[in-house]
């Protein structure tokens, strides 16, 4: 079974940066897309990146120029650079890989992303 850790979370003022890192481990880990979403108060789940098998990176509207997302080579860590950072960035950031062991997707228990204006 697949564990999925988020970390990097933190408080920055607009403008400021922070990077998170998702984490893959144990057995049940395969090539798989990797998503982030985001999920503010009082607003649902949103996508924010995803870098899919090929390598191919996508971005929500909100944060392209903003947001850099990448992986090793050995696919096991992803990270999201977050830049330039908004107020409405704010919110609970989560990572989602997919689960070859149990065939259904594994989500990163969330770390939250606080900026302030």
């Amino acid at each position: 079974r697949v564990e999925v850790e988020v970390s990097g979370g933190g408080s920055v003022q607009a403008g400021g940066s922070l990077t998170l890192s998702c984490a893959v481990s144990g057995q049940g880990s395969c090539d798989s897309d990797v998503t982030w979403y985001r999920q503010g108060t009082g607003r649902g789940r949103e996508f924010v990146s995803e870098i899919d098998t090929d390598g191919n990176i996508n971005y929500d509207d909100s944060v392209k120029g903003r947001f850099t997302a990448s992986q090793n080579n050995a696919k096991n860590t992803m990270w999201l650079e977050m830049n330039s950072l908004k107020p409405e960035d704010t919110g609970m950031y989560v990572c989602r890989v997919y689960d070859c062991s149990t065939g259904k997707y594994a989500w990163a228990p969330g770390t939250w992303v606080t900026v302030s204006s």
